[in-house]
C-alpha cells in the first residue's frame, strides 16, 4: 500500500516509521528541507519537499496510485486545505490530524470522516486507566491499529529511568501521570513509584508489556 504522509513533525515520523514496519510504501513530504536531511538517516522512505496545501505537490506524491494520504502537520488549517487538495487529486483515503476541537464542525461539514484528535484521545485513555484502576486499552484508528494503554508503576520501578525499561518493538511510552498532572517523557526520565506511564503499542506487543510489567512488579 502507498501511503503518503505530510508533516514530519514528532507524530509524522513516528507514524512513518510504524507504517514502513508494516510494510507500507510511504512518502514523507514537509515544506523543510532542513526537517527532512535530518530524519533521512533514520527512516528509509521517499520524500518530497514542498507545500502540501498545492496539487502540484500532493500530485507528485501521488505518483501513479496513492491509497491514503494522512495529515500531520502542527496546524490545523493546513491540514483542512491540504485535505480538500487531496481529494481532488483522488486520494482513496484521508486522514487528517487536527488539534483544535472547534474545527471539527468544520470537518464535518466537508465531509472528511477520518479525523485523528491525539490530545482528546490520550487524555480519554489516561482519564479512563485511573477511573478503573487498571490496564485499559484504547484503539485509535492510525498506523495500522496503534493503541493506547497504561500501567501503575510499584516500588520495583522507583528510580529507574524510562530507557531502563526496555519496552517492546513497536511499543512507545508517550507520557507520564504523577501526582495528577500529565507529562512528556524521555528516556532520560527518573520514574517514581506511584507513577503511571501512558503507552502507545501495536496489538501484537501488549502480551509482552503485560509480560514485563507484571514480572517486575
Amino acid at each position: 500500500m502507498r501511503i503518503v504522509v505530510v508533516g514530519a513533525s514528532r507524530l509524522g515520523v513516528a507514524l512513518v516509521t510504524e507504517l514502513l514496519e508494516a510494510g507500507n510504501d510511504v512518502v514523507l513530504v514537509d515544506q523543510s528541507r532542513e526537517r527532512l536531511d535530518t530524519v533521512s538517516d533514520r527512516i528509509d522512505c521517499g520524500f518530497i519537499e514542498g507545500d502540501g496545501t498545492l496539487p502540484q505537490t500532493l500530485r507528485d506524491a501521488f505518483g501513479d496510485e496513492a491509497h491514503a494520504l494522512i495529515l500531520v502537520t502542527n496546524h490545523d488549517d493546513v491540514n483542512i486545505l491540504s485535505a480538500v487538495v487531496g481529494r481532488s487529486i483522488g486520494f482513496e483515503r484521508i486522514v487528517l490530524q487536527i488539534v483544535r476541537s472547534e474545527l471539527l464542525d468544520v470537518c464535518d461539514e466537508l465531509g472528511f470522516d477520518d479525523v485523528v484528535t491525539p490530545h482528546a484521545t490520550v487524555a480519554k485513555s489516561i482519564s479512563r486507566s485511573i477511573k478503573h484502576h487498571s490496564r485499559v486499552w484504547s484503539q485509535i484508528e492510525i498506523a495500522e491499529g496503534l493503541e493506547f494503554g497504561s500501567y501503575l508503576l510499584d516500588d520495583a520501578y522507583d528510580g529507574q529511568t524510562l530507557g531502563q525499561l526496555d519496552l517492546p518493538d513497536r511499543s512507545r511510552a508517550v507520557a507520564r501521570l504523577r501526582e495528577g498532572e500529565a507529562a512528556r517523557i524521555g528516556a532520560d526520565c527518573t520514574l517514581r513509584a506511584g507513577d503511571r506511564i501512558l503507552i502507545a503499542a501495536a496489538p501484537e506487543a501488549r502480551d509482552a508489556l503485560d509480560k514485563i510489567f507484571d514480572e517486575s512488579g
